[in-house]
């Protein structure tokens, strides 16, 4: 039985990725914030086959097999990660930003293999850890990533400065 394949985003897939994003955002009632447009993904992804960008942020792409009425399925979910380090460990990781599959894709263990390809890399590179944020209301994906064996960071609390706090602390207001 032919298996689902992941492969690293190209330059071409830009627009399946912006519509990967933008679906996640209405998931999550918040497309009003998405500000990501083809432009601005293909001037800040780091893409298959070429040189890492600033930053090197990579989208592992997954399609389902191929069907007798499906030859060329389109990729159904995405995992948009960077590399990361931890001092405490003295070891690179990975954090994952975003994990995606379409709802008409869900349970498939698409999202798994998502999960267990940026498993190997984070072996792979001898790291030890891969991490990422979930919103505390979206018990769906909580109770996934626990099935997989992740463990909520209870104390810890993410923190972000955006916007024009951002520019104020850049400029050392």
């Amino acid at each position: 039985m032919a298996e689902a394949t992941i492969r690293l985003a190209t330059a071409e897939d830009v627009p399946k990725i912006l519509q990967f994003i933008q679906e996640l955002a209405i998931y999550e009632k918040a497309l009003h914030e998405v500000e990501a447009t083809i432009s601005s993904l293909t001037n800040t992804l780091s893409f298959a086959g070429e040189p890492p960008k600033r930053g090197s942020v990579y989208t592992a792409l997954i399609t389902p097999p191929a069907t007798p009425t499906n030859a060329t399925p389109e990729p159904v979910g995405m995992a948009l990660y960077f590399y990361n380090y931890s001092t405490w460990r003295s070891a690179p990781g990975i954090y994952l930003e975003d994990l995606y599959v379409q709802p008409e894709a869900r349970g498939n263990g698409y999202g798994f293999k998502l999960l267990k390809y940026l498993a190997r890399q984070v072996v792979e590179i001898k790291g030890r850890r891969l991490e990422w944020s979930v919103l505390k209301w979206n018990e769906p994906s909580i109770k996934f990533y626990e099935q997989v064996g992740a463990k909520g960071m209870e104390e810890w609390m993410k923190m972000m400065v955006e916007g024009e706090a951002l520019g104020k602390l850049a400029e050392g207001v």
